[in-house]
């Protein structure tokens, strides 16, 4: 098992087209180029906002696939969106196949708070597959509470954890506890919003989307050369974006209207049922973009 490179690992939005949601490819490979040309430490494929829940079969192959190849050597995760382990197989065997070289591990939700029967479903996936586990703990998307000690309690009983992505709120005061007790690298996501203190907490970086990455991986940059205080400055002209952004429910629906005024995505279209971007925060987002212009 290896442990995660530490840094950015911008998590990737499914670019869709036309009234049948199709997958976007072209779209999709210059998302790629965006995160490949900061260069990002690495990239999820079909996490949560990459709405992986929502595709089949068909499409999670050729969603990876693409990324696998217009990655080039950047590593890649993929994320299983099933809760069930006989499903969650099927994907991470999927996934596997269509990743190739570039897999470096599987995100595979917190689907009970019990660490035998968790420990038990991230065992039959690894076991199945021969992948490294990223363990996510993302209770507004998985209904799951799990405690920092259970969390804990599984990681030290599968060494095949490359990593613990670490989105329950506080997330900086979760993330402060798992770093003094593991030595496996933990990230922070949401979009950033709470990036400057989990970096101070001990964050190994960030796995998340954010319309502007670049401004992502400056910050962690600056933490490593200065520190928090320089963590600070560096990001915080991008928060109200960010924040702006990470609005819940229709936060992904922002960040592909975002995308799409960058010219990264063709279309902003999010699948049903997510919640669709309302006229009245649409008419928003050029306010945000001009003020971040020349920070670009």
């Amino acid at each position: 098992m290896t442990h995660l490179k530490k840094g950015l690992w911008g998590v990737l939005a499914t670019p869709f087209s036309g009234p049948s949601f199709d997958v976007d490819t072209e779209s999709l490979r210059r998302e790629v180029a965006l995160y490949t040309g900061i260069p990002s430490t690495g990239m999820v494929v079909l996490g949560v906002f990459g709405e992986g829940s929502t595709l089949d079969t068909a499409e999670q192959r050729l969603i990876v696939s693409t990324v696998a190849e217009a990655a080039g050597d950047t590593p890649l995760v993929v994320g299983l969106s099933a809760r069930s382990t006989h499903v969650a197989i099927e994907q991470a065997r999927t996934a596997v196949e269509a990743a190739g070289s570039n897999l470096d591990a599987l995100m595979v939700q917190v689907n009970t708070p019990q660490p035998d029967a968790l420990t038990a479903h991230f065992t039959a996936i690894h076991e199945a597959t021969g992948a490294d586990i990223v363990l996510q703990d993302y209770p507004v998307a998985s209904g799951v509470k799990i405690s920092t000690a259970q969390i804990l309690a599984v990681v030290e009983r599968c060494p095949f954890i490359a990593a613990v992505k670490s989105e329950a709120p506080p997330t900086a005061a979760a993330i402060a506890a798992l770093t003094r007790a593991t030595d496996v690298p933990v990230f922070g996501g949401l979009g950033g919003v709470g990036l400057i203190d989990e970096l101070a907490a001990g964050a190994s970086g960030a796995m998340t989307g954010f319309s502007h990455p670049e401004a992502l991986q400056t910050a962690i940059e600056a933490n490593d050369d200065g520190g928090f205080r320089a963590a600070r400055d560096a990001f915080a002209p991008w928060l109200p974006l960010a924040n702006f952004e990470g609005q819940p429910g229709i936060g992904l629906a922002l960040r592909k209207e975002i995308l799409k005024r960058r010219g990264i995505i063709a279309d902003a279209s999010v699948r049903p049922p997510s919640p669709t971007l309302p006229a009245e925060l649409a008419d928003m987002i050029d306010a945000h973009l001009d003020a971040v212009k020349e920070l670009a």
